[in-house]
């Protein structure tokens, strides 16, 4: 019992640190639906297309398997599962990080259990 109400206790230090951590940023995740030079968009699990402009700042990161490697804009491609640290900026928001992985290929997307 005390075990169990400590682990919920860390639990819940833990989200706060982390939900405190961004200050004003913004979390967008999706899959990238649209790429240009200076925006992408992003469609969420919502259905909602929304729109991010890029930075000369903005740092992109890769994700694969469980390494995080750096990378650059050309690396991103439509269809890329994304989670972008925004900054609003008035009525839009500026990227300051986009972290990115390819949708899993066939041969390595979990089956469903029969």
């Amino acid at each position: 019992m005390v075990r169990t109400r400590f682990s919920a206790f860390v639990a819940v230090l833990v989200f706060i640190s982390v939900a405190f951590a961004h200050g004003d940023k913004k979390h967008i995740t999706g899959t990238l639906e649209k790429i240009s030079g200076n925006s992408v968009v992003v469609k969420t699990a919502a259905g909602k297309s929304v729109e991010v402009k890029l930075a000369a700042s903005t740092m992109y990161i890769s994700r694969a398997g469980n390494e995080d490697k750096p990378a650059k804009l050309s690396d991103l491609a439509v269809g890329d599962r994304v989670v972008i640290h925004a900054t609003p900026k008035g009525e839009t928001l500026e990227a300051s990080e986009i972290k990115f992985s390819s949708p899993p290929t066939s041969a390595t997307a979990v089956k469903p259990k029969r």
